[in-house]
């Protein structure tokens, strides 16, 4: 019996520490922008401090789901078996593309339809789309720094471990 040494071609394994470090700094930025906006919403005044808490933390929770759905999605439809290493502009477009979408229709979801939040006086709305700023600019600026961090950025180096596959 004799071994196969026929080459393949095997994709890069770092596929995997991208996404994992994509998820966990897309889990700060979305953090660190849910505390941030929370005063444009009518919750910070007439919600009690555990109920902002709660919101943060369960908004915060659904940025992590649409962030890892939109991004598996977009893996799914445009990557290719290089990923990380080609395609990955096509990959984060697509996944902001769909970011994007989906919160305008949340946002309007929520809002309008189920009235289930509300935005204060002081929240700029894009006028066409009637939703507000602040979350459509999360869904470009969040995304874009994580996808870029985590193709840039292995965690032990900003951690300065050694080893490790993050």
């Amino acid at each position: 019996m004799t071994a196969n040494t026929t080459p393949y071609d095997i994709p890069d394994p770092s596929w995997l520490s991208v996404i994992r470090r994509y998820i966990i700094y897309s889990a700060a930025g979305h953090l660190i922008w849910e505390i941030a906006h929370i005063p444009l919403y009518t919750i910070w005044v007439e919600g009690s401090w555990s109920e902002i808490a709660f919101a943060v933390v369960h908004c915060t929770g659904g940025d992590l789901l649409i962030a890892m759905s939109t991004l598996l999605l977009a893996l799914f439809l445009v990557g290719g078996h290089a990923w990380p290493t080609a395609r990955a502009g096509a990959v984060l477009l697509l996944a902001v593309v769909l970011g994007v979408s989906y919160t305008v229709f949340s946002e309007y979801l929520n809002i309008v339809i189920r009235a289930a939040w509300a935005y204060r006086d002081i929240m700029p709305v894009i006028p066409v789309l009637d939703a507000g700023l602040t979350p459509f600019l999360q869904w470009i600026f969040v995304p874009s720094l994580a996808y870029w961090a985590a193709i840039r950025l292995p965690l032990r180096r900003l951690f300065g471990a050694e080893s490790g596959a993050w």
